[in-house]
């Protein structure tokens, strides 16, 4: 059992096992000091994590496994990563462990820090709504706070009778805060007369590679176009060189400047689906694993969609291509559909404005941060 105090400033463990919780993680990490402002926080996560505050204790770049397949030939090196993490967390004694997204690797460690008497808030929750829905059992018995960021998510945990807090999408607060660059193509050598299809391939290295050999396996269909890919600077650029030519360029850590500049968009399943959405820039969701993983993907899922834009507008708002769909003849033709003049275009743009509505607006970082302090403290005072 860790033993907590006042008398000292409070400390926080945060746990981030790729780019978006360390975007979220990062903005978590402001507000928190907000209200409580001799906060100390040591975090597994990234390069935002660490420039908000935060000692970094491993990067996500060394976690990032994708699948389920994956996940099992890599598990000595995940136990491994585990075990260190455990260690590490025991020897901080931190007055609350934060876990942003990440269900495999957080809800062990939420498992972890609750055997251990450690205060334990989980913001972004696993999606258990998805798959194994009995999960949610598991999040109730060791998670003290669950902040959710969909609204269709508070009802989903009452269905355990679980009470969780419905904070906003920190989405909002990423974009609210960003201010597109004027002189972003000019920087990057982009073509100041062509426009932009945006390539947002995803941040892991094998999901990379494989959704940019069909991204760019259209862009013969195209020519009045050119192609742009969201690098992440946690990969190399050995990866990205492979997939640029006449046409196609990299630009890395430039997402939101890319979309802010972008006619349409592919999009690996993720959260970039949704950031996608909020900047108006029409996409088709592109997504491909390997083949054991997708059938039991298959057998596990519990959802009509994958990605969540879909998800939050419980509808078909942008054309899903998956698995043995996700081919050059099929992207060529639900892409010409997004592009100005194609016939689902204006229609997609309805449905984001729908989504928008529905998500409600920026604040999601800031009530997190409010309601950690709070009930953290109130736990410190009900221990004296």
């Amino acid at each position: 059992m860790l033993n907590y105090s006042t008398d000292t400033p409070m400390k926080y463990y945060l746990i981030a096992g790729e780019r978006s919780g360390d975007l979220h993680g990062s903005n978590l990490i402001k507000a928190i000091k907000q209200h409580d402002p001799d906060a100390e926080f040591r975090a597994w996560g990234g390069d935002m994590m660490q420039n908000a505050g935060a000692v970094l204790v491993k990067h996500y770049s060394k976690m990032a496994f994708m699948g389920f397949w994956e996940v099992a030939k890599n598990a000595l090196t995940i136990s491994g990563f585990l075990k260190e993490c455990k260690t590490d967390l025991s020897a901080y004694r931190p007055d609350a462990l934060i876990l942003i997204d990440y269900a495999g690797f957080n809800m062990r460690m939420a498992r972890f820090a609750h055997e251990n008497g450690v205060q334990t808030f989980y913001y972004i929750s696993p999606k258990v709504w998805a798959w194994n829905q009995n999960r949610a059992l598991k999040l109730k018995r060791d998670v003290d706070r669950l902040f959710v960021i969909f609204p269709f998510e508070k009802a989903f945990f009452r269905r355990f009778d679980y009470e969780v807090d419905y904070v906003g999408n920190p989405l909002f607060d990423a974009i609210a805060d960003f201010t597109p660059n004027p002189d972003f193509r000019t920087q990057n050598s982009l073509d100041p007369h062509k426009p932009i299809i945006a390539l947002l391939p995803g941040s892991r290295r094998q999901e990379v590679e494989q959704m940019l050999t069909v991204m760019t396996s259209t862009k013969s269909q195209f020519p009045e176009y050119q192609y742009v890919i969201a690098g992440v600077s946690n990969l190399p650029d050995d990866l990205y060189k492979s997939f640029e030519d006449e046409g196609v360029k990299c630009v890395t850590n430039e997402a939101y400047n890319l979309l802010s500049v972008a006619s349409a968009a592919l999009v690996t399943s993720g959260t970039a689906t949704l950031e996608t959405a909020l900047f108006n820039v029409p996409q088709v969701v592109c997504y491909k694993t390997g083949a054991l993983s997708y059938l039991i993907a298959r057998q596990l899922i519990r959802v009509p969609y994958i990605s969540l834009v879909n998800l939050v507008a419980e509808k078909e708002a942008v054309k899903e291509l998956i698995q043995n769909e996700l081919t050059t003849e099929r992207l060529t033709e639900e892409l010409r559909a997004v592009l100005p003049g194609g016939a689902r275009r204006e229609v997609q743009l309805e449905d984001y404005c729908h989504v928008k509505a529905l998500l409600g607006e920026k604040g999601a970082s800031e009530k997190a941060g409010r309601l950690m302090v709070h009930y953290l403290t109130e736990a410190l005072k009900a221990k004296k």
